[in-house]
């Protein structure tokens, strides 16, 4: 059984929301801030408390997971005069499972160290259904002893791994989002082919299933391409933030990544014609343009 925690939990959107009401589920003292207060109300009903400001949230807790948008937004949350680490325990353990900057979960770290406060980046994938189901993959970097001490709270909201050193989470799921950005267009490319071909694109799908070809992105995602279903999940201009966020990175490294690089221009022009708020899927929306 695991032993309740104090849990301050930052951002309620579309993947904070079921990783708070499964916490709460577990047992846990949750106390929620969320910006738009309203986003964050629904989780009274699963026995979280709402606050009102976000130093609330985090003044007794031994745990305080982050799920916010972007590095800068994280940075403006948890660091300068008023940031979050000064309102913060000293010993409690700080969890970003936001999607940031390699560069940024170790600044961070560096500074949570200053005040005496473990951090850990844990950015996740799996989308909103991982969420609610706590299936997510957990990617983890940090000090192995911090990540065993709040093992037990990551496993109520999927699968964690301990990958390495601060800002290894955050280099594991630029990886993952590589792998999920270019088989979204290579679905994408295969769907058009099997239409404009004369197959059926269902029966196509249907067809690959077992072979080397199968993935969760072709079933799911292939199935929301032929069915138009862009509801987001994923928004496209998340996953432009991080393949962007990806190929800065790169850059660093002095690595040629051409394959990442085409599919970051795709989601580019994707966002830039104002399809960013729907799912990632839609990118076959950019690649019927390029073919019209």
């Amino acid at each position: 059984m695991t032993t309740s925690r104090t849990i301050g939990f930052i951002g309620t959107g579309i993947m904070g929301a079921p990783m708070a009401a499964r916490l709460a589920h577990a047992g846990h003292q949750v106390l929620v801030w969320n910006r738009t207060k309203s986003k964050a109300n629904r989780l009274e009903s699963v026995g979280a408390t709402i606050v009102e400001k976000p130093e609330e949230a985090v003044a007794e807790s031994d745990v305080v997971i982050v799920m916010l948008s972007s590095g800068p937004v994280c940075d403006e949350m948890l660091l300068g005069p008023s940031g979050l680490l000064n309102a913060m325990q000293r010993d409690a353990t700080l969890i970003v499972m936001s999607s940031i900057p390699v560069e940024t979960a170790r600044r961070q770290a560096e500074e949570a160290a200053k005040s005496q406060i473990n951090y850990l980046d844990a950015p996740v994938s799996g989308g909103e259904q991982g969420a609610i189901d706590g299936t997510l993959a957990i990617m983890v970097g940090g000090d192995a002893v911090s990540f065993k001490a709040v093992e037990p709270i990551l496993l109520s909201l999927g699968r964690p791994v301990h990958v390495g050193p601060a800002g290894s989470g955050e280099l594991a799921k630029l990886a993952n989002q590589m792998i999920v950005a270019n088989t979204i267009a290579t679905v994408a490319e295969a769907i058009l082919l099997a239409e404009q071909g004369g197959a059926n694109p269902e029966r196509m799908l249907s067809a690959l299933e077992g072979g080397f070809a199968d993935s969760t992105i072709l079933r799911i995602h292939g199935q929301r391409m032929i069915q138009e279903n862009f509801i987001p999940g994923g928004p496209a201009k998340w996953q432009l933030k991080d393949t962007q966020t990806a190929m800065a990175f790169a850059d660093t490294l002095h690595l040629k990544l051409p394959v990442s690089s085409l599919v970051n221009t795709l989601f580019e022009e994707l966002v830039d014609q104002g399809d960013g708020e729907l799912d990632h899927s839609a990118l076959i929306n950019q690649l019927r343009r390029r073919n019209d």
